[in-house]
Order: C-alpha cells, then structure tokens, then sequence
C-alpha cells in the first residue's frame, strides 16, 4: 500500500463523492490516501474514468507510489489541459503545446 494524491478541478458533485469515499479531502479538491491499496486505487479510477465524459471544463491527476516505472511515481490524468506525459531519462515530465500567437 502506498500514499494516494488526487487533485481535482470542477469536477460534479458525484465524481466528489466518489473520492470523499475512498480518501481523504485535506483542501478543495485535493484527496489523500496513506493505505489505499492497488485495487481499490484502479477501482477508484475506472469509476473516475467511466463518469468522466459527462463532466464539462474538469480535470483530474492521480498520483501514486509506482515501484515499477523508473521515477518511483505514475501519474493518471483525464481532462484539461491537454497534457502529454513524457519519461525522459526515467523522469515522466508535462508537455503542452505551444501557445501560438
């Protein structure tokens, strides 16, 4: 079991819900979990991705102890911005493309 991080932004009062059922809220749509195990972390998310599409202008990361990819973390992400994670050098960095102007 390993330490769980959400952070939520303009997500519907069900997707809220969902997460204040599993973790903990220590500030406006940011959830924790110290125990949270592999399955109910997947679970948590399959819900999360399942529900997602009737969501407007949210956004939602999850992240969490990851033993197996070269950083020691993963990073889960649905909605805005559009994001691209990249492993560099066994870092996973944000991409986002360039403001035209």
């Amino acid at each position: 079991m390993s330490m769980t991080v959400v952070v939520a932004r303009n997500v519907s009062s069900r997707m809220r819900g969902l997460l204040a059922s599993s973790l903990l809220e220590i500030g406006p749509g940011i959830y924790t979990g110290a125990r949270i195990n592999s399955a109910v972390r997947q679970r948590v998310w399959k819900v999360m991705q399942e529900w997602f599409p009737a969501e407007t202008d949210a956004s939602v990361v999850m992240i969490y102890d990851d033993p197996s990819v070269p950083c020691g973390q993963s990073v889960e992400l649905l909605g805005v911005p559009p994001l691209d994670l990249v492993n560099v050098d066994g870092l996973v960095l944000a991409r986002r493309p360039l403001a035209s102007t």
